[in-house]
């Protein structure tokens, strides 16, 4: 699909992260609950900015991409 990339990384996160645009869906992970039975957290960018949650949240999984090596399907 045009735009897609995809890469792979062997870094332990404990968040899952759907970003789109200025709004983000945060799956906390929770030691002993599955995916589905962890909160949930729907972030709006409000004030772009150090020190936003939503700034943070999007700042880590950066440095992880960055680091990250290119996925050839």
């Amino acid at each position: 699909m045009p735009g897609v990339r995809i890469r792979g990384h062997g870094t332990t996160l404990y968040n899952c992260l759907y970003r789109g645009d200025d709004e983000m869906l945060v799956n906390a992970h929770l030691w002993a609950v599955n995916a589905y039975g962890a909160p949930l957290w729907h972030l709006r960018r409000a004030d772009p900015g150090p020190g936003s949650l939503f700034d943070a949240y999007t700042a880590s999984p950066g440095e992880v991409w960055a680091g990250a090596q290119p996925w050839e399907g």
